[in-house]
């Protein structure tokens, strides 16, 4: 026995702008039929969140797969797969497609190469897959935006709970980031590491989808906005915070990255406040706010 809810979705054209686009959501338990073997032109993620069973990849060898795992379905590999007939398992899918795909596998969001990820939690994902569905509700005027978002935040889910990371990011990330306005260059960070720089170069690009390089250039261009925003140093001090001993170098860097000099920002973005930016994290659910009332 088994138990299946499912919709699909035609997005227009317009709606296909959007670059990333939902195209189907289901919600199953049991013992499911098996799937395939079968090709799909789109992308889906299946997300097992109790139970277990198997996945065939196309060179016949097979895979066993235990909840809570991810399975990746892409567009023109042969899949096959299915859960054991005794115990069956709980499953939600979300099938999606458009070019935006194809920047999300490069930062290695999507792994066509890896169909089959163990997942720390499912719990996360399950609970964008739930919005999805209650999105799909007849006459929903903004269906295919509303789901289109969710996609977005159901690869970022996917990719923080790989029981391959940790919540808050790879931890070779996580030292880089702290020594990011130091004056090292990749080696040095390697070294710091016991890493050689390839092996520092895999392990940023698998964990951010990116070089070492742009990862740190990343944080260190986003201290120095909060910078000339939010403060009247000079932007040769400014440079100097940020990892940069070459004020002129700093700028060009950052006009070329952002689009404008550091002094045009600062003229654009400029909010000086007494006493600097605050460098504590708001709580989401308790935001700072403007207190109003009679004295």
């Amino acid at each position: 026995m088994y138990h299946t809810w499912m919709r699909f979705f035609s997005p227009g054209p317009l709606h296909q702008r959007l670059g990333l686009v939902c195209l189907g959501v289901g919600l199953q338990h049991g013992a499911l039929p098996t799937v395939g073997p079968r090709t799909l032109d789109h992308h889906v993620a299946v997300v097992i969140s109790a139970g277990g069973g198997w996945y065939r990849f196309p060179d016949g060898r097979r895979a066993d797969v235990t909840a809570p795992a991810l399975l990746w379905l892409t567009p023109g590999v042969p899949h096959h797969y299915a859960p054991d007939p005794a115990t069956g398992w709980d499953e939600g899918f979300v099938d999606f497609t458009g070019p935006v795909t194809a920047t999300y596998t490069e930062l290695g969001y999507v792994e066509p190469d890896r169909p089959v990820v163990p997942l720390a939690d499912a719990g996360p994902a399950r609970s964008v897959i739930g919005r999805v569905a209650r999105a799909a509700r007849r006459g929903n005027a903004l269906l295919e935006v509303e789901t289109s978002a969710a996609v977005h935040e159901l690869l970022v889910t996917l990719r923080r709970t790989r029981a391959d990371t940790n919540a808050d990011g790879d931890l070779v990330l996580e030292a880089l980031a702290r020594d990011a306005f130091r004056p090292l260059s990749v080696a040095e960070h390697a070294a710091r590491h016991g890493m050689t720089p390839a092996e520092l170069r895999a392990a940023v690009r698998r964990g951010a989808g990116c070089s070492p390089k742009d990862y740190l250039l990343g944080i260190r261009l986003g201290r120095a906005k909060e910078l000339l925003a939010g403060t009247e140093l000079p932007v040769a001090a400014i440079a100097r915070r940020v990892g940069y001993d070459d004020p002129a170098y700093f700028s060009r860097l950052f006009a070329r990255r952002v689009g404008t000099a550091p002094v045009r920002f600062r003229e654009q973005q400029g909010r000086a406040v007494p006493g600097g930016w605050s460098t504590r994290i708001p709580d989401a659910e308790h935001p700072p706010t403007i207190v109003t009332g009679h004295v």
